[in-house]
């Protein structure tokens, strides 16, 4: 294994998957598998164990499914880097995935190339998106529902920022992971119709979601 090489795990309930995936990766210089697992369950404790870079991780399996794996390894504090690789491009997948903590999001039929680009972006702490996924988030920003009620956990956040907190802490002070908070502040812009942090606190205080301190 090259010295530098990005430490993969690969987990896929399909032994077929993780056989082609394993076969792509042997001959590459700057990737190398280090494990597999077959489900989320045995992903978080192959995680533990191998402390790989990147998780490329598939989202449904039978028993522990991918977005409850990446919930788990985000709450233990796992440095490792988790990209979806998964068939399925819906709400109900890519959404929970992204909140949960997911640096990226691929589809299966992203080529090889693309794919390690991807692992290498991920490792790099970058985000990389497929493009249909890209334009499901954009458009579940630009709702027109997006006016609605900041939800509770919104709230909490804009709180913390309105008090200096950087993404890092607000994510730590509420056990979340750090881009739960990204995507929170993303509908918090939207629902106040701004565009950053500055004027989403200024917005909040003005429509008294926020209360001066001694209030």
């Amino acid at each position: 294994m090259p010295p530098e090489a990005i430490r993969v795990l690969i987990v896929d309930d399909h032994p077929v998957v993780r056989d082609g995936l394993r076969g792509m990766f042997d001959r590459s210089d700057d990737v190398t598998v280090v494990g597999e697992a077959a489900d989320g369950r045995e992903a978080v404790d192959r995680a533990i164990a191998l402390e790989p870079d990147v998780i490329l991780m598939d989202l449904r399996m039978p028993g522990t499914d991918g977005v409850t794996a990446i919930r788990e390894l985000a709450a233990r504090g796992l440095a490792s880097k988790v990209l979806v690789l998964t068939t399925y491009d819906t709400d109900s997948d890519v959404l929970p995935a992204i909140e949960a903590g997911a640096a990226g999001y691929l589809l299966k039929d992203a080529s090889p190339a693309d794919l390690q680009r991807a692992i290498r972006t991920a490792h790099e702490g970058g985000t990389v998106l497929a493009p249909s996924v890209a334009s499901l988030l954009m458009a579940q920003v630009r709702k027109p529902a997006a006016a609605g009620p900041l939800s509770d956990r919104e709230l909490e956040v804009l709180a913390l920022i309105s008090r200096g907190r950087n993404n890092r802490e607000a994510a730590a002070e509420l056990f979340i992971s750090e881009a739960t908070v990204k995507t929170h502040l993303m509908h918090v812009y939207a629902k106040l119709e701004v565009n950053d942090r500055a004027a989403a606190v200024a917005a909040a205080y003005e429509r008294g979601l926020l209360q001066p301190k001694g209030r």
